[in-house]
């Protein structure tokens, strides 16, 4: 099943008396239950490319339908809600609240979502006993080093149960060691949750997971395999 239908896929950006094209007739098909890696040096068009997936901006032209949402048509209060409970957005420099520790942080989503306390936290529970931060449920994000804050991200991201996760850099700010955890995780969501998991890269660590690389150029698909 297609999850993911881009077709003439376009933004661009106006600059003054200019335009700059960040995403350029892009045709992308992603299957239900992939792993996608993202390659392209900066400026190519990966983050915007995840940020219109995301429901984060809006295509300038194309055809958008993420998991049966028309992203193009949607509207404000749709868009809220196809954030909150499609899509878990992971970030390169985490996006933690830092007066929350690491329980809160993980439900806010889906408190914001209107689901019940009870079982936000049970859920929250669970994903903190599986990412291995139990000791550090308490702590806020200043206390935690970058790999805690990288898998509390993923937990607040995975906390409504989001059919896609899309990752941005998800390893820029980690060490190799922690970079390799943090794929191996995104990856057993993807092999044993049957989540479909989109990684914009610059690093070869999630290459070994991935069943298909894209490789963007100047906001054009250069290759996909």
């Amino acid at each position: 099943m297609t999850i993911i239908e881009a077709h003439n896929l376009t933004r661009i950006y106006p600059m003054g008396p200019n335009n700059v094209i960040g995403l350029n007739r892009v045709d992308l098909a992603v299957a239900a239950g992939e792993l996608i890696v993202l390659r392209g040096d900066s400026g190519s068009g990966k983050s915007t490319l995840l940020a219109l997936l995301a429901g984060l901006d809006r295509p300038t032209r194309g055809r958008l339908i993420v998991a049966q949402n028309d992203l193009l048509r949607c509207n404000t209060a749709q868009l809220t809600r196809f954030r909150r409970e499609v899509v878990g957005m992971i970030f390169q420099t985490f996006n933690l609240l830092p007066t929350l520790n690491v329980i809160e942080n993980i439900c806010l989503p889906g408190l914001l979502a209107g689901k019940p306390y009870a079982a936000v936290r049970a859920n929250a529970d669970e994903l903190v006993e599986w990412l291995n931060l139990k000791q550090r449920r308490n702590h806020l994000p200043s206390q935690l080093s970058g790999g805690e804050m990288q898998r509390t991200a993923i937990a607040r991201a995975l906390i409504n149960d989001p059919a896609i996760i899309l990752a941005d850099e998800p390893t820029g700010n980690l060490d190799s060691n922690n970079g390799r955890t943090i794929i191996d995780l995104l990856a057993d969501l993807n092999r044993r949750l049957q989540r479909t998991v989109i990684i914009a890269t610059h690093s070869n660590l999630a290459d070994r997971v991935a069943t298909r690389q894209v490789v963007l150029k100047d906001g054009a698909i250069a290759s996909a395999q």
